[in-house]
């Protein structure tokens, strides 16, 4: 058994900035253990612009987003692992991982979990008819194009309006395959609305709200759709029904948070986030045990991760350092009109927090109001507010230092 510091689960852009924070905060023990061949997770089909605007302040692409943190971590000279997958994690740190020189079993002192989102397949969602080939997950589809050079199809429908359906459809079309719808069964689409105009918008692409695929038809290949709008309940209104021939179907339904490892610690879930439970610093319910990134919370923006990382980072590193403080938490809480708050609970000896949450359901011009107890602490007016969007809201100390609970509702104005 070998022994680190600090073990960090996954090298996408999470996994990179918490090693990179750790390091910088004087731990040179730091592990990085990824199951791809390169760091860099999904940013690296990520071939479009748009990421670093807030974080580096230049506009780049995924590759690049993600060329500039592993050159800090090369800089810094941490250890990685690529092409190792970690199998086990228990809650006294000790990780079992595999590669192809064989087990490996690593004790920690702190535990950074950065392992990111998959995403929904089709057989979560019960669609009707054969199982022809030509049905992708949006994310799959993006690797075949972008990575390895194959075209998927010639004509499409994208179930789903998330960010990667939204993206992949301009994607599609810039490589002369013709979209011809994208449904969303909610009665809002999922993505960031610069994502609508640039990637549906600009290109005449159909947005099909309250509406979903009712059918999967064709046997060897894909060769057409059955869609139908859905009533209030999301069931399919027959009388609705409309075939739209195509040779594709992506599918942009949902990521789910990579958390297998973190049931298996023992760590606390949240049932809305689907990623652990955590306090400002980042840290689980099990002691020593941080997480960030998609695996905590889908995020819609590569700079928030950073962040967010870099709070996981130096909190892992004060943890080995023995700085960590242990004082208590006040919970906080998801009131009108808001999906979830994280992080779940937070102190109230530091200066500043941010709370990141997501609205229930778009709204036009709102307020954010938040209370301790039941006493109004911040108000903020923001023009408009929808779940596709990450919100934040930055709370002062002094405001927050006598209360027992913190909660945070929206109100349209």
């Amino acid at each position: 058994m070998t022994e680190h510091s600090i073990v960090i689960i996954g090298g996408g852009p999470a996994g990179m900035a918490a090693a990179v924070a750790a390091y910088d905060c004087g731990v040179k023990d730091v592990l990085i253990l990824d199951r791809e061949k390169e760091m860099g997770g999904i940013l690296r089909q990520c071939i479009h612009s748009g990421f670093g605007l807030h974080k580096l302040g230049q506009e780049l692409t995924g590759p690049e987003y993600a060329s500039h943190y592993k050159k800090m971590v090369e800089e810094r000279g941490i250890t990685v692992m690529c092409e190792t997958t970690v199998t086990s994690l228990t809650s006294d740190k000790i990780i079992t991982a595999q590669n192809s020189s064989g087990i490996h079993k690593i004790k920690a002192e702190a535990v950074i979990l950065a392992m990111g989102c998959r995403e929904r397949s089709r057989g979560a969602l019960n669609i009707a008819g054969s199982r022809p080939a030509g049905v992708y997950s949006a994310g799959t589809a993006q690797r075949l194009i972008n990575c390895e050079g194959y075209k998927v199809g010639k004509t499409a429908v994208i179930l789903g309006s998330g960010d990667i359906g939204l993206i992949m459809a301009r994607r599609l079309s810039l490589e002369g395959v013709r979209v011809e719808a994208v449904c969303e069964i909610m009665p809002y689409s999922g993505g960031l609305t610069r994502n609508i105009v640039q990637c549906l918008d600009d290109f005449n692409i159909p947005l099909y709200l309250n509406t979903t695929v009712a059918e999967i038809h064709g046997k060897e290949r894909l060769s057409g759709v059955t869609i139908a709008k859905v009533d209030e309940n999301r069931r399919i209104i027959d009388e609705t029904r409309q075939y739209i021939p195509c040779d594709t179907l992506l599918l942009s339904v949902g990521l789910i948070p990579e958390n297998e490892l973190t049931r298996q610690a023992g760590i606390k879930i949240d049932p809305v986030t689907s990623g652990a439970e955590v306090n400002e610093n980042r840290e689980t319910s099990v002691e020593g045990i941080f997480a960030c990134g998609n695996v905590l919370q889908v995020h819609d923006l590569v700079d928030y991760v950073s962040d967010e990382a870099e709070i996981a980072g130096r909190a892992a590193a004060s943890f080995v350092n023995g700085n960590l403080s242990k004082e208590s938490f006040i919970p906080c809480k998801a009131g009108k009109g808001v999906r979830y708050v994280l992080p779940q609970s937070i102190s109230s000896e530091k200066a500043d927090t941010d709370l990141y949450f997501r609205v229930v359901a778009p709204q036009g011009k709102t307020e954010i109001k938040v209370y301790a107890d039941d006493n109004l602490i911040k108000s903020e007016k923001r023009i408009r507010a929808v779940p596709g969007e990450m919100e934040k809201v930055t709370l002062k100390a002094d405001a927050i230092s006598k209360a027992g609970s913190i909660t945070v509702a929206v109100e349209e104005i």
